[in-house]
Order: structure tokens, then sequence, then C-alpha cells
């Protein structure tokens, strides 16, 4: 039982077709022409082709006059998105890979700059894959459809670049769109995901990395001051507008900065000035210390210069 295949309802005499498996046990299936309903999978029976000529042909039903197939692609090579009726409601969203290289690809929706994983696969040449059904009547509320695919072929000498498309449906330009499919060789709304395959520069990729490379070599890291101070007038400019969370947060950063550096430079001591206040800077600076490896041991700094206001920190 797979996304595509056509049913009937145990239940009644309905029909539909298998837009989603939602998990294991449930389904959800489109009733011809009208809603999509979840259906648990003892609850239904796929439909073979043949049962269905043959109780075409029982009931003295004449097959519908087939259409006229619109005109055939000029471009037929590449990487498609059909839209293909399953009724004269229902539409079967289709990657379609009309090459002669495997297609790699992710699928995916988005809605409200929300992302949805649909369907990933890889696809011979030749092949097509149904990711998903929408109805006409929701024309308006589809979300965009993201591919993202990559081609290949064994033994071949070239690599090509990764592909992403978004595809935004809009009625202007939707209903101009209808076209014969390849590979299914049915009229659809046809969508083409690629053009010219980019070859990587593999030249171009090793000028980067030498270029990266020597970035690196210059780098050079600083050590911190051996004293930090983390009193919050010492790190920004105006403080006078910040919550005690965000002030906080300013002052972890700064340490947590100071203390990785310090470790980077093979420093064998640090010091970070708290202030005695109410404690909370001086305790969670302390439950950070006491899961971090590299710490030797920390402990209250010299109480005649800072009190209970500081924490040393020994590096091992």
């Amino acid at each position: 039982m797979n996304v595509g295949d056509r049913v009937r309802l145990m239940s009644g005499r309905e029909e539909g077709i298998i837009t989603r498996i939602l998990d294991n046990n449930i389904v959800e299936v489109a009733i011809d022409n009208d809603f999509t309903i979840p259906v648990a999978r003892r609850e239904v029976v796929v439909i073979a082709k043949e049962e269905e000529t043959y109780l075409k042909k029982d009931e003295g039903i004449q097959p519908a006059t087939k259409k006229a197939t619109a005109a055939p692609l000029l471009a037929a090579q590449g990487i498609y998105l059909a839209l293909v009726h399953q009724s004269d409601e229902l539409l079967a969203v289709t990657v379609i890979n009309n090459s002669d290289h495997d297609v790699l690809f992710t699928s995916g929706e988005e809605r409200e700059g929300k992302y949805r994983g649909l369907q990933n696969d890889r696809l011979t040449p030749k092949s097509t894959r149904v990711i998903s059904h929408y109805h006409l009547k929701d024309f308006e509320r589809w979300p965009s459809l993201l591919v993202q695919f990559i081609q290949h072929r064994n033994g071949s000498p070239t690599l090509y670049e990764p592909v992403t498309k978004r595809v935004q449906f809009k009625a202007s330009s939707f209903y101009k769109s209808r076209k014969t499919a390849p590979v299914l060789n049915k009229e659809a709304y046809l969508f083409q995901l690629d053009q010219k395959p980019v070859a990587v520069n593999t030249d171009k990729i090793a000028e980067q990395l030498l270029e990266a490379t020597a970035q690196h070599e210059h780098f050079k890291l600083q050590a911190p001051e051996h004293e930090v101070d983390l009193h919050i007038e010492k790190l920004v400019d105006d403080f006078s507008g910040m919550s005690n969370s965000a002030i906080l947060k300013v002052q972890l950063e700064k340490f947590q900065d100071s203390l990785e550096r310090a470790m980077a430079s093979n420093m064998h001591e640090i010091v970070f000035i708290h202030g005695a206040g109410n404690g909370v800077l001086r305790k969670e600076l302390q439950k950070v210390l006491s899961r971090m490896p590299g710490i030797k041991f920390f402990e209250d700094a010299r109480k005649e210069k800072f009190g209970y206001g500081a924490t040393l920190v020994k590096l091992k």
C-alpha cells in the first residue's frame, strides 16, 4: 500500500486515492472530488487495475473518451515537477526524472515561512515519484514546494552542483503550464526544475581551500588578560535599559570567550572579577567551571585584593 494507490473503503462503496501515509496504521485517503479523511489501513483495500476494468465491463459502463493530449514538449530532457489529474479535482504532485542520470532528491512544503519535509528518494533515469496530492478547490491555500536534488552517474567524469528549486503556484501562470509530461505521457501542469547541470569547478574549490588555509596560518589567537572584569559597566557603554537576564547573558558570554581563549593559549590560570552582589553571577560561573574539562580547580581569588568578588581558575 503506497501513496497514489486507488483504494475502496471496506465499510462502504466510497473509493479514493491514498495521499499520505500518516503512520504504520493510518493512511490519508482523498475521496474523489470531495474531501480527505484518515483511515485505518485495515479498513481499506487496494483496487487492482484489472478489477476496475472488469467492473466497468460488467456494469456496462463505457470507458470515458480519452482526451486529446497536449503537444509534446520540445525540451523533454530534464527534471520536472508535474501535477497530474487523478480525478477532476485531485492532483498528484510528481517528481519526474527525464534524464540519463540518477537523481537524489528531497522535497518539502513551505507555509508562512515554516518548512515540512515530504519525501526523498533516488530516481533512476526515466522514472517518477509521487510526493503529495492537492485539491484544486484549495488552490489559494497551496504551499510553496521546495525540491533539492543532485544528479549523478557512475563512471561520469563530471561532478554536478546541487540544485534547490522553489515552486510557487500562481493562477496566472499555473493554468498555462498544461503540457504532456515526459515519462508519464499524460497531460499535466508541468514545471521544469533544472536548467543545464552546472559542473563543479574543482580548480576553484582548490583555490578557496588554499585561501582559507592562508588565512588560518595568518590568524593569531589573542590571549585574554590575566584578570577579566565582568562588571557590566566594563563590558557595554550603556546598560540602563537592559534587564537583569540580558546583563547576565553578556557577562557569561564574556566569561566563556575569555576562558576558552585562555585554555587555547595555554595559560596556567585566569581570574574572573564578578563582584559580591547577590552571588548570581558567581554561582553561574562555578556551575560552568564544575562541568568543563581542562579545569584543574577553581577557588576564591585573593581576598585581601578582591574580597569575595573574584574567582581564580587554575587550568590544566
